[in-house]
């Protein structure tokens, strides 16, 4: 699809992303700007990230940008880092036939039983770059909404599954047979529900079918990666929408059937508070932590600050913590503990007779912030929010002019002057 005939403007695309794409271009490299980026363009929406495929290999990259890391194992990735910023650039991949990763496991058999077993393994890591060509590249990926490229050489769309068209029909359709494709990555039905639930997008009938027969096969996907999943979600802005359609299709049952039984009108407020929230920035704000998010689950299905205490193990060995876990999904310490903070200033928050004393302490606190953020998701207290706002906005001034002032002039003591003898 040429230039006339789209919508993208350089001027959309992040600039970092442009000088990655122009050297890789003005070096004889293929660039293209790749997956859900170029989708989000098109739909006049604004990417998370902005990914590039290339025909360059990793080691080619990285000789063209000093700000460049080598990432990954099984498949090497550039990183292009801009201060925080991190644009991912990666070589055209083909897809593996069943006879090739027959044969890569059982070189990976081997190479971990040689006697250097790890260069052995370092060696077959370097064999398993598949690289291939931009239209492999592009069957190998799960959707055909994320298979399009922007060619900073032309300007031009390329197309080589059909995602032109089911962007127009809005439509979520698997490149390939769905069957396969779960049973590839099982997390690929989450994702497909969730892409469908951001973009208000329709799934398509082979992969309802293939939800509905393969569901289980879920539960054999990676607790981490499920729940990243699940941040993912919860940070979309669509999450309520994401998970009614989870538990409509019972894709929550293998991975918490706490969480499919409790899907009901209190996690569905409870969701649509932060979806709200959510929707007024951007992108995910930093006070949008994975504490909060948590609490957003966990909340409506009746945990609570007490519950959300590990109990002591049976054996009563106290040396390890129990660890604390929703169905398949491993819930971080850390962001239990900074959840049970954050609800237990609730009170202090919602208490208007606090001393200035007393309010000024409580902002000194490491969750205030994020406590202050519950607050305005689901405190349902406009009238508390906007005391607390005024109080700090109120501090804030005080103590700006406080810096500000010159700083009082001090005394010089007079000198003392030494003992004299009297002459003689």
């Amino acid at each position: 699809m040429p230039r006339s005939e789209h919508s993208i403007s350089r001027s959309r695309i992040d600039p970092d992303a442009l000088k990655v794409l122009y050297r890789l271009h003005q070096n004889d490299h293929v660039a293209y700007l790749v997956g859900g980026s170029v989708r989000d363009l098109l739909l006049e929406r604004r990417p998370k990230d902005f990914d590039i495929g290339t025909s360059a290999h990793p080691y080619q990259v990285k000789r063209l940008f000093r700000n460049c890391w080598i990432i990954g194992r099984r498949f090497r990735l550039a990183h292009v880092r801009f201060g925080p910023k991190t644009i991912e650039v990666a070589t055209f991949r083909r897809q593996l036939s069943a006879q090739e990763l027959a044969a890569a496991d059982a070189a990976a058999d081997e190479a971990t039983a040689a006697p250097d077993a790890d260069s052995a393994r370092d060696r077959l890591v370097h064999r398993d770059n598949t690289f291939g060509t931009p239209e492999e590249d592009a069957f190998r990926r799960d959707f055909t909404i994320n298979a399009l490229f922007y060619d900073i050489g032309t300007f031009s769309i390329i197309d080589y599954t059909g995602g032109l068209e089911d962007l127009e029909r809005r439509l979520v359709r698997c490149i390939g047979d769905p069957t396969e494709r779960f049973r590839e990555d099982p997390v690929r039905m989450l994702r497909a529900v969730a892409m469908a639930a951001r973009l208000d997008f329709t799934i398509d009938q082979p992969i309802e079918s293939a939800i509905a027969e393969h569901r289980s096969e879920i539960a054999r996907s990676a607790p981490a990666r499920l729940m990243e999943e699940f941040y993912k979600l919860l940070r979309s802005g669509a999450s309520e929408r994401a998970f009614r359609m989870l538990a409509e299709r019972r894709l929550l049952e293998p991975i918490s059937a706490e969480l499919q039984s409790h899907a009901s009108i209190g996690l569905w407020e409870s969701l649509r508070a932060l979806d709200a929230y959510r929707g007024r920035f951007e992108s995910s704000p930093e006070e949008l932590s994975n504490a909060i998010l948590l609490g957003s689950l966990l909340i409506p299905l009746g945990h609570g600050i007490r519950s959300l205490s590990p109990a002591p193990p049976p054996s009563g060995d106290f040396r390890k913590e129990p660890r604390i876990s929703l169905g398949l999904l491993p819930l971080a310490r850390r962001d239990i503990e900074r959840l049970r903070q954050i609800l237990s200033l609730q009170r202090r928050l919602t208490d208007l007779t606090l001393s200035p004393r007393a309010r000024r302490s409580l902002m000194t606190r490491g969750p205030f912030r994020e406590a202050l953020t519950w607050l305005e998701i689901h405190g349902r207290s406009p009238e508390v929010l906007e005391h607390w706002r005024g109080f700090i906005e109120a501090t804030a001034t005080v103590e700006g002019e406080e810096m500000e002032a010159p700083p009082p002039r001090r005394r010089r003591r007079r000198r003392r002057r030494g003992f004299r003898r009297p002459s003689t």
